[in-house]
């Protein structure tokens, strides 16, 4: 028998992307599959819609909005699977989605994460996994570029976009769930981090593709997308980055987190910049603890290979409501 799969999708308002993202689940070529949604605190009917129209899938409302971080954390407590997917609510899956996407999960137990093929309504790649770069800047690999096959092949990736990724709960159990300090935002670059830390590796699965929407929930270039978005870059580099690396990377980590602050006011998000700034300093201590907490043994060299210079093959990752963003910036790395 198959194992279980636990699909956990958070939603905050999204009432209108929730039929045609529900229905793609169900139609699913694999079983045995259960499908935790989590309300968080929607004031649009969602959850009343989907009591009405899914009353297969499990509701759990939380009252208040607890972010991606914690809303998803709130779903995976209530799941039963070996195997979380983490899903936005404003996707569609292709019907042997959960199928390809748990097949290399099954046959090798080192693998911790999947990365899925996450591509626009109009056929351009979305993500086919996460880069990072010294700045602390994150994207998604291919984003933007049409797709006419370069990301065909099944890879190791650094980690996989939250907004269509699958989890194995055993690694869960050992390193954590998502940093709900975050709450949007980045956290799942630093679940990834954490995961390759302690041994664990991620996989890119081209056949396991859905459709996203950008921006469909948080918006494109939002406060709230500025501000967790500058906020979370500082945070999650200052919690994982070896040592050495930290060190050897402040000047590319200082000028980006500088860099960005007239683009900003360029486009009228000063009020956000400044206080994502002031925050993100002001929480460094608090990251420089959590980092002793998951520090692990392995070499440094396996971290550092996945920190790239920036260059323009890579472009940075932009306004989103999946889980992980860097927002449009100077091309400082």
């Amino acid at each position: 028998m198959n194992p279980l799969i636990s699909i956990v999708i958070v939603n905050f308002n999204g009432l209108r992307y929730l039929g045609p993202c529900l229905s793609s689940l169900g139609i699913q070529s694999y079983e045995p599959c259960e499908i935790v949604l989590v309300d968080n605190g929607s004031s649009d009917g969602s959850a009343g819609y989907v009591r009405t129209h899914f009353p297969g899938v499990f509701l759990v409302e939380t009252g208040i909005n607890r972010g991606f971080a914690g809303g998803t954390n709130a779903g995976i407590k209530e799941a039963h699977g070996e195997f979380i997917l983490t899903l936005n609510n404003d996707t569609i899956a292709d019907t042997k989605f959960l199928e390809n996407i748990v097949k290399p999960m099954i046959a090798d137990s080192r693998i911790g994460m999947c990365a899925s093929k996450m591509l626009f309504p109009d056929g351009r790649i979305n993500s086919t996994g996460i880069c990072i770069s010294r700045s602390g800047a994150a994207w998604d690999r291919g984003i933007f570029e049409a797709d006419t096959g370069q990301y065909e092949d099944e890879s190791e990736v650094f980690g996989p976009c939250a907004g269509a990724a699958l989890y194995r709960r055993a690694m869960l159990d050992e390193i954590g769930l998502f940093d709900e300090d975050f709450f949007l935002y980045m956290e799942d670059v630093d679940l990834a981090f954490r995961a390759r830390r302690a041994g664990w590796i991620c996989r890119y699965i081209p056949r396991a593709r859905v459709i996203h929407i950008l921006g469909g929930t948080s918006g494109i270039n939002s406060e709230i997308s500025v501000y967790y978005g500058n906020r979370n870059l500082l945070w999650y580099v200052i919690k994982n980055f070896p040592v050495r690396t930290l060190l050897i990377s402040l000047p590319w980590i200082i000028g980006r987190n500088c860099g960005d602050i007239p683009f900003y006011i360029h486009q009228g998000r000063w009020r956000a910049i400044f206080r994502a700034k002031f925050d993100s300093v002001k929480g460094i201590c608090k990251m420089w603890r959590k980092r002793k907490i998951h520090e692990h043994d392995i070499p440094r060299e396996e971290i550092e290979k996945w920190i790239h210079i920036w260059s323009k093959k890579h472009p940075p990752r932009q306004q989103s409501d999946t889980g992980t963003i860097n927002p449009p910036d100077q091309p400082d790395r």
